[in-house]
């Protein structure tokens, strides 16, 4: 029987847990009657996680598991961490086939949701307005070369003069040297775009440190939403649940 394990990072804050179940659930109801045998795990910081997730599609009837990441790039996590709880699994439970998906990478759509955030703010950018794209970050160069590519496209679609990129870790400028850039240049606007799928602790930390930087009358900080259950996010992880079982079929 098939089954679709889906992995979320996972964070210790209560509404980021609820934001991702809730996510998630949107994606399981949409694959409902291809795949009615779904269940969501956590690499960290919540439970079920992996190996827990894993036993239960098992224990279910699963013979075949598409472990999809709920993951915006492709770093330590997609790299290292899911692949080390699958390659264990395997040796756990030799009569199962494992599929690996897919992180979502870079996609118009997902800037499109970008730009949607920017907006939502209801303040018009400036000539001299800056907007800067915030990233996880990652010793991975992937990672950063999938930020300074979306900087790129957002640049673009939003047609301003200023975009630039900083990190929350693993990666410079960080999100802090970001923000002293940009209100020691003058920018009279500072749009802080997260590239972040849920709530937590990161939100949290980039709110404290925007509140803790010395703004002029002359500049303003805006930190954005982040991308959350967008429609165009739902579509988005959908797709990969069904590209993974497109390329298990054709790998046959």
């Amino acid at each position: 029987m098939e089954a679709v394990l889906y992995v979320s990072h996972g964070s210790r804050v209560e509404k980021a847990r609820k934001e991702a179940v809730s996510f998630i659930e949107a994606v399981q109801n949409r694959m409902i009657d291809d795949v009615p045998l779904q269940e969501t795990c956590f690499l960290e910081l919540a439970e079920p996680d992996m190996v827990q997730g894993i036993k239960n599609l098992i224990k279910l009837g699963a013979t075949k598991i598409v472990v999809i990441p709920v993951l915006l790039l492709s770093a330590g996590h997609y790299y290292k961490d899911i692949p080390k709880k699958i390659d264990q699994a395997k040796l756990r439970y030799p009569h199962v086939e494992f599929v690996y998906g897919k992180t979502i990478g870079v996609q118009d759509r997902v800037i499109d949701v970008l730009v949607q955030r920017i907006r939502e703010t209801q303040v018009v950018p400036h000539v001299d307005a800056n907007i800067l794209l915030v990233g996880r970050g990652s010793p991975h160069q992937e990672t950063k070369d999938s930020i300074e590519e979306i900087a790129w496209k957002l640049k673009r679609k939003m047609n301003v003069a200023h975009v630039s990129v900083s990190y929350l870790a693993a990666c410079s400028p960080s999100f802090e040297e970001g923000l002293q850039t940009s209100l020691r240049i003058g920018w009279s606007q500072t749009f802080v775009v997260p590239y972040l799928w849920f709530t937590g602790v990161l939100m949290h930390s980039m709110q404290e440190k925007i509140n803790e930087m010395e703004q002029t009358d002359r500049q303003q900080v805006l930190l954005c939403q982040y991308l959350g259950s967008h429609r165009a996010m739902v579509d988005a992880l959908t797709d990969r649940v069904y590209e993974a079982f497109h390329q298990s079929s054709l790998s046959k």
